[in-house]
């Protein structure tokens, strides 16, 4: 009892700050003309070297086929929105952070609403609230170093939806990638800061407990009942190839135990190439290739991807993103079916002013197996449709 009302405790906080930010941001906007000399709660923190910021994201959403939440005969495919048709508060998510460019500091990410019920790492009880990302963080010139838990860096979509163009999620973010990690993270600039790089070249090294582990002791056994209790390593590379191309690659290797016949080692390569045609126009192309050994009674389990996007400004207030991808999931270790799934997904965007954005978005999804499952019975299919509306306000 005392987990859970800690629990609650913690959501209304964020919460209640979340509702005081908004506040202070319309009185700052409103106001602060006729009471230049009354500050913002922000500007309050940030005066103390702290930093304090969010969003609410709500959507309702719309899929032909069965969804995935609370359905357990239905195969999982989409990630975040999963309700068949509903309306629902995706995220209030709390930011607090003081990363310094030199010394020491620390962040603490927390997250309340049905997204953290995906993204909560093994070895937590979600129950609507996931601590995302809770860091020490330390740096000097271009070295910075982080330990605690963190975002991972592969994957050209993030955890927080305000950063990605599309409302919904792409399937190489779901299945082809991790969430999170814990343990200790290491960013190297030559000739930079390395707490803004600037697109200068920065060599990234981690050592951690594995994909979204947060506890190596909790986390589920193999079907042999091995545990992964070994630790997962992690490269990167990142910078500016010319003044209009940026370019990431990681490289994830270590013992993973889920869903796996074996104890075996999991590598990963995601590549994420990012064209800044104009100041209105990007290609973004994010290839993905993984590989976990003594997965099946075969050998090893394989699954790649490639999705591609195209973003385009419109106006000062309007964008559209186009996104096609494609996922290949040769053994059905990732998705619970040996498919190649591929989708389409067109967003419309509309921003009024700086802190809110609104979505609408059509999404087609394809699979050469019957791997979407139908209300009421009916017969899987191998094809889905949905729409979906996003309102986003960020604090």
């Amino acid at each position: 009892m005392n987990t859970m009302r800690n629990k609650f405790l913690a959501v209304g906080l964020a919460a209640g700050a979340g509702i005081a930010l908004a506040a202070s941001a319309y009185a700052e906007d409103k106001k602060m003309p006729e009471k230049a000399g009354v500050p913002t709660l922000g500007q309050i923190m940030e005066a103390t070297g702290v930093s304090i910021n969010g969003y609410i994201d709500a959507s309702y959403t719309s899929l032909s086929g069965s969804g995935t939440f609370n359905d357990a005969a239905s195969t999982p495919n989409r990630v975040f929105d999963r309700e068949r048709r509903s309306f629902n508060v995706n995220a209030l998510d709390l930011t607090l952070s003081a990363l310094p460019p030199d010394g020491f500091g620390g962040m603490v990410n927390l997250t309340a609403g049905s997204d953290a019920n995906v993204m909560a790492s093994v070895g937590t009880t979600a129950d609507e609230f996931d601590v995302t990302q809770a860091y020490v963080h330390f740096a000097s010139g271009g070295l910075m170093a982080i330990a605690g838990k963190y975002v991972t860096l592969s994957g050209a979509e993030v955890i927080k939806s305000p950063a990605n163009a599309n409302f919904s999620r792409s399937i190489l973010f779901g299945y082809a990638i991790p969430f999170t990690h814990t343990g200790v993270r290491a960013y190297f600039t030559p000739g930079g800061s390395a707490v803004a790089p600037d697109g200068k070249w920065t060599l990234i090294a981690g050592l951690n407990n594995g994909w979204d582990v947060q506890s190596e002791s909790k986390q589920a056994t193999a079907t042999d009942g091995s545990l992964a209790d070994g630790k997962t390593l992690e490269l990167g590379l990142s910078g500016n190839l010319t003044k209009s191309v940026a370019l990431a690659v990681v490289y994830y290797s270590g013992n993973e135990s889920a869903g796996a016949l074996e104890t075996g080692k999991r590598d990963l390569l995601d590549i994420v190439a990012t064209f800044n045609l104009t100041d209105n126009l990007s290609l973004v192309l994010n290839y993905d290739k993984a590989e976990q050994a003594k997965a099946l009674a075969s050998g090893a389990a394989k699954w790649n991807g490639t999705a591609g996007y195209v973003n385009y400004k419109l106006s000062d207030l309007w964008r559209v993103s186009l996104r096609a991808e494609s996922f290949d999931d040769k053994d059905g270790v990732r998705t619970g079916v040996a498919q190649k799934w591929k989708e389409t997904t067109l967003t419309l965007a509309y921003t009024p002013n700086k802190n809110v954005e609104l979505r609408a978005e059509a999404r087609t999804d394809s699979s050469d197996q019957a791997s979407f499952n139908q209300p009421d019975g009916a017969a899987a299919k191998k094809d889905q449709s949905s729409y979906g509306l996003e309102a986003i306000y960020k604090f």
